[in-house]
C-alpha cells in the first residue's frame, strides 16, 4: 500500500514561511506523512508564537514555535527545507540553503523560469542566483520525475501552470494539436492569492463576483510557455486568461486547441491514459465525463476530461485541481517523496473531500 513503511529512515524537514496558506497546508500534509518529522518552522509575522496558537487546528499535533528566518539554523536541523516565502524572497534564501548543503523545495516563482532575463520582465527584479536556474528541477513529477529525484533544488510549479500543462502535455508531446492555437482559461478560488489582506480578496469584494484579471500579462504565462516549449521542441506562445471566483479552493482550467488531424474523444482518451499510465495523481476521466473542482478538493489529484468538436476541429480539455494541494503544497510533498527515494504517494494518497 502506498505510504506503508517499515524500518525506513525518518526525514527531518523544515518550513520557512509556515504561516501562509501553503505553509499551513504543508504542515497538514507533513504531519500525516509516515516518514517525516517537522523540526523547525519560521514565520516573521508570528515570530516566537507557538504554531498551535497561530493555527488552532494544529493544536496538539505539533509542539513547535515559529522562529525568525535563520538559514544557518534551518540547515543545521533539517535535511529538506520547504520555502513558503513570498516571490523575490526565496532567491537569496534558497541559494544560501543550497550552499549549506540542504535540499530545497521552493514554492515561490523564484526558480521556476530557466531564463534569468525573464525575471525583470515578469517579476520586476534581477535574479540574485542565476547560476541555480539551470540546475533547479521544475517540480511537475508527471513530466520531470527523474530530474526531481536527483535534484538538490526543486522549483514547485504554480497552480495555474499545473492544471494547464497537465491538460495539454499529451496533445503537445504527441504532436496532435497546433501549439500556436492554444487558448487557456482558468478559474481559481481566492486562496490562490495568498493570505495577505488586499482589497480584491475581501469577502464583500469577491463574494457573488466573477472577474478576469492579469489578462495577457499574468506571471504564470512564461511558466506555461516554458513547459509547453520543452514538450513541443520549439517556442510556444499561448493566450492565458485567469479568473477569480468566490471559492476558497480549486482551479478549473478549460483549454482549447486546433487538432492537426481529426481525433474523436474516443481516440484521445487512450492517448491520455497511456501518457499518464505511471502518474498516480492524474485521473483521466471516461469519454463524456468532465472534471469538477469538488471532486478533487483537499487532494493531490488532477482530473482531466476532454471533448472533441467536429464542427470547429478543436479539442476542449478541462482539468480540475485543488490549488493549495496539487497546485502547491501537495505537489511539493510529492516532489519531496521523489527526492527522498520514497513512493511519491506517501502521505498523499487520499481522495477528495466530498461534499
Amino acid at each position: 500500500m502506498a505510504g506503508t513503511v517499515k524500518h525506513e529512515k525518518i526525514r527531518r524537514v523544515a518550513i520557512a514561511g509556515a504561516s501562509g496558506y501553503t505553509g499551513v497546508e504543508l504542515l497538514r500534509l507533513l504531519l500525516q506523512h509516515p516518514l517525516t518529522k517537522v523540526v523547525a518552522l519560521t514565520a516573521e509575522t508570528y515570530a516566537n508564537q507557538p504554531i498551535g496558537k497561530v493555527f488552532p487546528s494544529l493544536a496538539g499535533f505539533l509542539d513547535l514555535t515559529c522562529l525568525p528566518l535563520d538559514t544557518a539554523k534551518l540547515a543545521a536541523e533539517a535535511e529538506f527545507v520547504f520555502l513558503g516565502l513570498p516571490h523575490k524572497t526565496s532567491m537569496a534564501v534558497g541559494a544560501d540553503l543550497i550552499q549549506r548543503g540542504t535540499r530545497v523545495l521552493d514554492l515561490s516563482a523564484d526558480y521556476r523560469l530557466k531564463d534569468a532575463a525573464a525575471y525583470p520582465r515578469w517579476y520586476g527584479v534581477e535574479h540574485v542566483a542565476p547560476h541555480l536556474l539551470k540546475e533547479a528541477a521544475y517540480g511537475l513529477p508527471e513530466l520531470h520525475r527523474a530530474e526531481i529525484a536527483a535534484a538538490r533544488l526543486v522549483a514547485v510549479p504554480g497552480c495555474y501552470p499545473t492544471g494547464a500543462v497537465l491538460g495539454l502535455a499529451p496533445l503537445i508531446a504527441e504532436g496532435l494539436v497546433d501549439p500556436d492555437s492554444v487558448l487557456i482559461d482558468a478559474i481559481s478560488g481566492v486562496s490562490g492569492a495568498g493570505r495577505k489582506a488586499e482589497l480584491p480578496y475581501h469577502y464583500s469584494e469577491a463574494n457573488e463576483n466573477l472577474k478576469a484579471y492579469g489578462v495577457a500579462s499574468h506571471r504564470h504565462t512564461p511558466e506555461i510557455e516554458q513547459e509547453l516549449s520543452r514538450l513541443a521542441g520549439r517556442e510556444v506562445t499561448v493566450s492565458f486568461t485567469p479568473h477569480l471566483a468566490p471559492l476558497t479552493r480549486g482551479i478549473l482550467t478549460t483549454i482549447t486547441a486546433s487538432l492537426l488531424s481529426w481525433r474523436s474523444a474516443a481516440d484521445l482518451v487512450p492517448v491520455y491514459r497511456s501518457f499518464y499510465r505511471e502518474a498516480p495523481f492524474v485521473r483521466v476521466l471516461p469519454e463524456g465525463q468532465l472534471p469538477e473542482t469538488k471532486q478533487v478538493l483537499h487532494s493531490n489529484l488532477c482530473d482531466v476530461g476532454l471533448v472533441s468538436d467536429p464542427r470547429t476541429g478543436r479539442v476542449i480539455v478541462v482539468t480540475a485541481i485543488d490549488n493549495l494541494v496539487k497546485g502547491a503544497s501537495g505537489q511539493a510533498v510529492q516532489c519531496f517523496n521523489l527526492m527522498a527515494g520514497l513512493d511519491e504517494r506517501a502521505g498523499l494518497w487520499i481522495p477528495g473531500l466530498f461534499p
